[in-house]
């Protein structure tokens, strides 16, 4: 079903907007609200284009872009943030992983 990569959600900062890829609808509305205030709090913290995006393995990366011009970007601040967000929400980005896993790549779950 899908061979590239998948964008989950995408948070601007210039523009001030925050969107959920529509494929992604049937995640609870709780898990929905958590990505979009992560996501959009990332933004206004250190400005930017912040991207989740499923690599075709599944794996849940983290993309920050910004535009060339832009002098109020924190790049340090920014990579300070991912990794705090990757530790404070690990258990929500494995299971994220976990439902692309299952419902996009159509791989078999077996609770260990």
């Amino acid at each position: 079903m899908y061979q590239d990569r998948v964008v989950l959600c995408v948070a601007n900062a210039y523009e001030k907007k925050y969107y959920l890829n529509p494929d992604f609808s049937s995640l609870p509305s709780a898990i929905q609200d958590e990505l979009k205030v992560m996501c959009v709090l990332f933004t206004e913290d250190v400005g930017g284009l912040l991207s989740l995006v499923f690599e075709e393995d599944g794996t849940l990366v983290f993309e920050v872009s910004a535009d060339e011009g832009d002098l109020l970007y924190d790049e340090i601040g920014s990579a300070l943030k991912i990794k705090q967000l990757q530790q404070t929400k690990a258990e929500l980005l494995q299971s994220l992983e976990m439902f692309f896993k299952v419902f996009f790549l159509g791989e078999n779950f077996m609770e260990e």
